[in-house]
């Protein structure tokens, strides 16, 4: 069987992959992620996943490299994470009076071959109003701080949010659907890994 590795230290990419019971190896590289500010979002995110995948593939032999890189859009500015609490509560304020987009690129490396595999999801996010007290209070929680947009939809922050157009797995770092169709295209078929009750 084919070792999968996810080049993330993301703990929320390594549950969904675990969700849908694919086996695999966390293995990240730390990497330069700038350079491609002035790119279109998709673009943006696709190249900085390539560039976490390509780390890795690059010091195995074998094997096939998941990366990944999000980021959140408000009227075409991006917000990354906010490093503090200022960060946060400017970002959630903006947050309160847009719908925005969440960019997630998706990249395939067999490290045997060399053959890739390059793709973006983007979903469109909606927060229903909230109050200023209300935002310093989830940002009191800490869990905003290392989030893209300063918030996790998967944890607290999934209060905030009143609608989803697209996949909600998108907007928690990893778009399932789309990662299962990929690994398909590397003849992996994540079905042959779910359990059976016979």
């Amino acid at each position: 069987m084919t070792a999968i590795y996810l080049a993330s230290a993301s703990p929320r990419r390594k549950s969904l992959l675990e969700q849908i019971g694919v086996p695999h190896t966390v293995l990240f590289k730390n990497v330069d992620e700038t350079g491609y500010e002035d790119l279109p979002p998709a673009a943006q995110v696709e190249k900085l996943a390539l560039r976490k995948a390509s780390a890795v593939a690059g010091d195995l032999d074998r094997g096939l490299v998941i990366g990944a890189d999000t980021v959140v859009v408000w009227r075409g500015r991006v917000l990354n994470k906010p490093g503090n609490a200022a960060g946060a509560l400017d970002m959630l304020l903006k947050l309160q009076s847009a719908e925005h987009t969440v960019y997630t690129g998706l990249v395939l490396i067999d490290a045997s071959t060399g053959q890739t595999a390059v793709g973006s999801e983007s979903t469109l996010v909606k927060f229903r109003p909230a109050s200023p007290a209300e935002l310093k209070a989830y940002i009191a929680t800490g869990e905003p701080l290392d989030k893209a947009g300063a918030y996790g939809v998967q944890g607290i922050g999934g209060a905030f949010v009143e609608s989803i157009t697209g996949c909600y797995f998108n907007v928690v770092g990893l778009p399932l659907a789309r990662l299962v169709k990929m690994l398909a295209d590397f003849g992996i078929e994540v079905g042959r890994f779910w359990p059976r009750k016979d």
